[in-house]
């Protein structure tokens, strides 16, 4: 909990964010149902991403970046705290690089396999890194997203995993899964994306928050959840 009395969200916002990723997953969070005081957290934020700040979290989200490997060199000292606090019962949201931070090549390991790029895989139908749309199946519905060289996710045989959409050539886009006592979401394409990304490369603007919503709330309302402190919620 905060002074506001509401339970706490903590977004990334630093050099392994790119402008304008941070304010999108804050804005979904803050507009979301579920009473969150958003708040961001970084190396020039009031909240350092710490074990402290983190055990008064409920969520923690990455949003998107530029590289893995440029990203990952600016998180990677947080890599045992981040892991420790979702272990612990905590929330861990990613877009398009969290995504890929969420994998173990490298990344936090929080899922139960691993990430690879997308543009890259066999059947692809996005094959480079220019900002662009990109078709999944939501749920089992075609849905567009805005796509900026976002990872597939890779399952071990047997992983507790629920996958929430896949891209055409059946790779897993979105998935939810447990991480010890807590839970962690991830998607590759952006749906949190607002309408000036769209119109700012020249994309036909769609509308996905929708989606972005489906996918926090199957992490953070899960009734399995509790908080890093081991409080239910």
């Amino acid at each position: 909990m905060t002074t506001t009395g509401r339970d706490l969200a903590l977004v990334y916002r630093g050099p392994a964010a790119r402008p304008g990723c941070p304010e999108a997953v804050a804005g979904l969070l803050a507009a979301g149902p579920w009473g969150l005081d958003v708040r961001y957290t970084g190396p020039r934020e009031e909240l350092p991403l710490s074990a402290e700040s983190l055990a008064r979290a409920r969520v923690y989200a990455q949003p998107g970046g530029g590289t893995l490997s440029y990203g990952y060199r600016h998180v990677e000292r947080q890599r045992d705290a981040v892991r420790a606090y979702v272990r612990g019962g905590g929330c861990y949201l990613g877009f398009c690089l969290g995504g890929y931070l969420a994998g173990a090549t490298p990344g936090f390991d929080l899922l139960p396999g691993d990430t690879d790029q997308y543009i890259s895989s066999p059947g692809s139908t996005v094959h480079g890194e220019n900002d662009t749309l990109v078709e999944v199946r939501w749920r089992g519905r075609p849905r567009t997203l805005f796509f900026q060289d976002g990872p597939l996710f890779l399952l071990d045989d047997g992983a507790d995993a629920t996958v929430l959409a896949t891209y055409p050539n059946g790779t897993v886009a979105a998935l939810v899964a447990p991480f010890g006592a807590g839970r962690v979401g991830v998607v590759g394409p952006h749906p949190e994306a607002t309408d000036d990304w769209y119109t700012d490369v020249h994309l036909p603007v769609h509308h996905t928050r929708d989606l972005a919503l489906d996918l926090v709330n199957e992490v953070v309302s899960s009734p399995e959840h509790t908080t890093g402190a081991g409080r239910r919620l």
